[in-house]
Parts: structure tokens; C-alpha cells; sequence
């Protein structure tokens, strides 16, 4: 396909490196390559820019002087948070330069909070928010009752800070509970209120999220990849996190990615597109030119409906770094980003 003979506009790809990253970064050889390639093929100037938080000035003036930035950053990466990004990125968005996805749109649907926020959704369940460390050591022994809960702290990546939790025979006075890390293969058992310690600091990120462990995990997770409003394709993946059988540990495997033509996947992709996205938005008052170039939603299995056709229970959303990605889903997002290059001018010309 012959590239466009008019550029729309230029955009910084940017993400967390050192400085050797820096010195090295090119369109051709950074991991993003396909999506700078789908850029200039929809007629996008686009170039990296390597953030750390001892080159803010530079980068500051280094995003001024563009049309707009895709962001690839973690909210936690080896103790750094993204505090200063955020602002550097909130400051360049009220110069005009168009940020996805934008801090505040991050806040909104990439937090756990997104999970209690729309559980009367129906990819809902049956979820708890605590604010406080002391409403958690009132509420979740009940909730244990009925049964293992999954603990998950506002922010994070990678599975830190979520916790497989259930209780076990223990003295009355000393209630004892196992847990499983998420990042770990092991369980371990000791006393809930050794456990209730241990997620005292998660409140500095405003909340703990409480929700009912899947039985079907074990079967696996499907990620939907979503540029904006519309599907770009789906990652499948049997999963080690939070499974304490050692059969089904060993089955786990990388995420397989497919097209969002998959046949397997379609009723999730009408739900994703016509249903849930759409509530989504309206939920968190989230105008739709604002959706993130790319995000995904992680579904895990819930119980069969009466037709017998699979529920799916919403178990995050992830915006701050969607990587890697479907292979169809570089030229979704480059189509996105020249769409809304071209939108940014008739407004700036009216």
C-alpha cells in the first residue's frame, strides 16, 4: 500500500528508559517498531521519546512541539511510580497536545476501583471497595465466609499487590487464613490479621478492592485488545497466577494472540463493542474521543448462562502500557491516531 503523500500531523511514542535506551531508541529497532511503521504508512510522523524522571525538562520540551503522544508506561516499574509523568503529561494536555491515554482517563477505568465502580454491569460480581484498612478487618471475614475472595490494591502491574484469600480452621480468637500471592507459587498460611497488615500500605492508592474467586480461572483468561471504542483483537492465555493446583499450574502457558475475527471470541466482542463499552463510558463520563488508543479488558469464565453459552467476569482493564499487542492492532491504532490528527484540525480551524 502506497504511503500518503500528506502528513497529518507528528506524535511522540514515549516510554520509561535509561539513558543507554535513549542513545539507542529508533522507530526501526524499539519494540513499538510496527507501530511507528503503521503510523507512516497512515501518513503520521511519528518519533520516540525516552522518559525517566532525571530528563523531565528535556522531555517536557520535547513534547510541546508535537501534535500529540502515545504512552507506554507502567504505574509501578522497579519502585518508580509515574507522579511526574502524570504531571509533565496533564501539563502538555493543557497546552493543547493531545495525550493518550491521558492520566485522567487512566484514573478513571485503569485502577481496580474500575472493577466496584461497574459491577452492576453484567460483567460484574460481586465486589467489595474498602477505604480504610479498618472497614476491611470489619467486612471481609464475613465475605470469607461465603467463600475464597481475591484481594487487589488500587494500582499495579504484573499481579503485584492481589492475593488469592481463604479461610481456614483455626482457633477462634486467632482466625487463620491461606494466601497466594499472585506473583508467587507457593501458598502460605498464618493468622488474617497478620494478612490485613500486610495491605495497610495498598490504602495510600485510595483503596483495596474485594472480589470472589473464579473457580473456572483455572481454564484460563481472555484479553480483549480495544483501539477506542472498536475491538482489535484477543489474547488467551492458561495462567499460573492465583491457581494452587499443581496440574493445572503446569498447563499454563504464554498468551496466544488472535485476530478479533476469531470465531471463538465473537459474542465477547459484541458485548465489548455494543454493550459494555459503551456503558463504560457513561459510568465514568468518558467521551468517546477520549478512550485510549489501546487498552484491554481481562475476562475470566464465569458460570454458564441457561442457554449454556459462558459468562465473563471482568478481572481488570489495563491502559498505562498495553504491550504487546495483536499483530492486527498497530494499523487500528495508527487509523485512530490519524482520525483524530485530522479532527484536532477542523476544530482548531472552526
Amino acid at each position: 500500500m502506497p504511503k500518503p503523500t500528506a502528513h497529518l500531523g507528528r506524535i511522540g511514542v514515549l516510554w520509561r528508559g535509561d539513558e543507554a535506551t535513549r542513545r539507542s531508541a529508533s522507530p526501526e529497532t524499539s519494540r513499538f517498531k510496527a507501530v511507528f511503521a503503521a503510523l507512516a504508512d497512515a501518513g503520521v510522523d511519528a518519533e520516540p521519546v525516552v522518559y525517566e524522571d532525571d530528563v523531565f525538562d528535556a522531555v517536557r520540551a520535547k513534547l510541546t512541539t508535537l501534535d500529540g503522544m502515545l504512552v507506554w508506561v507502567n504505574p509501578i516499574h522497579e519502585g518508580r511510580n509515574r507522579a511526574h509523568l502524570d504531571a509533565l503529561l496533564r501539563e502538555v494536555a493543557a497546552r493543547g497536545v493531545w495525550v493518550s491515554a491521558h492520566p485522567d482517563v487512566i484514573l478513571k477505568m485503569g485502577t481496580k476501583e474500575v472493577l466496584h465502580r461497574t459491577r452492576t454491569m453484567s460483567w460484574g460480581c460481586d465486589t467489595a471497595l474498602y477505604r480504610t484498612a479498618e472497614a476491611m478487618r470489619v467486612d471481609l471475614p464475613a465475605r470469607l465466609a461465603a467463600g475464597p475472595r481475591v484481594i487487589k490494591c488500587n494500582r499495579g502491574n504484573g499481579g503485584q499487590g492481589v492475593w488469592k484469600v481463604e479461610t481456614l480452621a483455626g482457633p477462634r480468637n486467632q482466625p487463620m487464613v491461606r494466601v497466594l500471592d499472585a506473583t508467587k507459587d507457593a501458598s502460605e498460611e498464618l493468622p488474617l490479621d497478620e494478612f490485613l497488615e500486610r495491605c495497610v500500605d495498598y490504602f495510600e492508592d485510595g483503596c483495596v478492592i474485594d472480589q470472589p474467586f473464579q473457580a473456572r480461572l483455572r481454564e484460563g483468561v481472555v484479553r480483549c485488545y480495544m483501539v477506542g471504542d472498536r475491538c482489535a483483537g484477543f489474547g488467551h492465555q492458561k495462567v499460573k497466577a492465583l491457581i494452587d493446583a499443581p496440574a493445572a499450574r503446569a498447563d499454563a502457558g504464554p498468551r496466544l494472540y488472535t485476530s478479533n475475527g476469531d470465531p471463538r471470541f465473537q459474542r465477547l466482542r459484541r458485548l465489548m463493542e455494543d454493550e459494555w463499552t459503551p456503558q463504560l463510558t457513561s459510568l465514568l463520563d468518558i467521551p468517546q474521543r477520549d478512550l485510549p488508543m489501546i487498552w484491554d479488558a481481562d475476562f475470566m469464565l464465569g458460570p454458564p448462562g441457561a442457554d449454556g453459552a459462558d459468562s465473563y467476569v471482568l478481572g481488570e482493564i489495563n491502559v498505562s502500557s498495553v504491550f504487546p499487542i495483536p499483530a492486527e492492532a498497530p494499523a487500528e491504532i495508527a487509523r485512530r491516531v490519524a482520525d483524530r490528527l485530522r479532527s484536532n484540525r477542523i476544530d482548531a480551524v472552526n
